[in-house]
C-alpha cells in the first residue's frame, strides 16, 4: 500500500499545481482537458491521490509534458537549464504556435501567453471586428503596446505572438531585444492546410487567389523571420516533436550562454 503522503505524490501534486498555475487553468478545466473528474484532480494536488499509470499519462498529456517530468524528483526545478526572459514564437497563422506554445510551456515549466488575447482583452473586440471598424494600423499600435507590456513584466514566459509582428519594425526590433525568438517554418501548403482546419481564412478571406497571396505574404515576410534567434521547420512533424526540436534548441543557446 502506497502511503497517502508519500514523497513522490508530494512531487506530483507540487508539479501539477504549478503547471496549471503557469497556464492560468482553473482545476475545473485541467480536469476536463485530462478526462479526470474534479474531485479526483483535487486529490492529486493534495498529494493524496495514488495516481494510476494510465491517469498519470492523460494528466501529462494535458499539461503538454512527458509522464516522466511530473515525477522526476531529480529535477526540482524543473528543466536541466534556466529560462531567463520570454521565448516568442512567430510566424505566419498556421504555423502551429497555439499548438506548439502549450506543449513548450510545458517542458520549461513556464506560463504560455496567447498575445492576441491580450489584445483582445485591451480592445473589448474580436479580432476580426477590431481590423474591421479600427483597420491595421489601430492593431499594430496596440500590438506594440501589448509587446511592450509583456517584456515589462520581465519574467520568463511562452508567447505566441501574432503572425504580422514583423509588420511593424518597431515591435519585431522590440521583441528581438526582449526575448528569445524562434521562428515556427512551414510551408505553404501547411500554413493553409491547418488555417482552413482552424476555420480561419484571415487574412486571405474573400479573396479567389488565397493560396498565390498566401505564397506572396509568406515570401515577404521571410527574410524578416529568418532574423529570429533559432528557427524550427514545423512541416512533416508532429506539435510534439516541434515542442521537443524548440526545446532542445533552447538548451543548446543557454549551454552556449546565449
Amino acid at each position: 500500500m502506497v502511503d497517502r503522503h508519500h514523497p513522490l505524490l508530494e512531487t506530483l501534486a507540487q508539479r501539477v499545481r504549478s503547471l496549471r498555475e503557469g497556464r492560468q487553468w482553473t482545476r475545473s478545466r485541467l480536469a476536463r482537458e485530462a478526462g479526470l473528474s474534479l474531485r479526483y484532480l483535487a486529490r492529486v494536488e493534495s498529494g493524496d491521490g495514488n495516481i494510476s499509470v494510465l491517469r498519470l499519462y492523460d494528466l501529462a498529456r494535458a499539461l503538454g509534458i512527458s509522464a516522466d517530468r511530473l515525477l522526476n524528483r531529480g529535477t526540482p526545478g524543473g528543466p536541466a537549464f534556466r529560462i531567463h526572459r520570454p521565448v516568442a514564437l512567430v510566424g505566419l497563422r498556421g504555423a502551429g504556435k497555439s499548438t506548439v506554445g502549450p506543449l513548450l510551456a510545458g517542458r520549461l515549466e513556464l506560463p504560455f501567453i496567447e498575445m492576441d488575447d491580450r489584445i483582445l482583452e485591451e480592445s473589448g473586440l474580436p479580432l476580426d471586428q477590431l481590423f474591421e471598424l479600427h483597420g491595421e494600423r489601430y492593431y499594430r499600435q496596440l500590438e506594440r503596446r501589448t509587446v511592450r507590456a509583456i517584456l515589462d513584466e520581465n519574467r520568463p514566459e511562452v508567447i505566441s505572438a501574432a503572425g504580422g509582428v514583423v509588420n511593424d519594425k518597431e515591435t519585431w526590433e522590440m521583441l528581438l531585444d526582449g526575448a528569445t525568438v524562434i521562428w515556427l517554418r512551414a510551408t505553404p501548403e501547411d500554413h493553409w492546410k491547418r488555417v482552413i482546419a482552424q476555420g480561419d481564412r484571415r487574412p486571405m478571406a474573400d479573396h479567389p487567389a488565397a493560396m498565390q497571396e498566401l505564397r506572396s505574404i509568406l515570401r515577404h515576410r521571410e527574410p524578416v523571420y529568418g532574423d529570429a534567434h533559432i528557427t524550427v521547420d514545423s512541416s512533416e512533424i508532429t506539435p510534439e516533436e516541434v515542442a521537443a526540436v524548440a526545446y532542445r534548441r533552447l538548451e543548446e543557446a543557454a549551454m552556449a550562454g546565449m
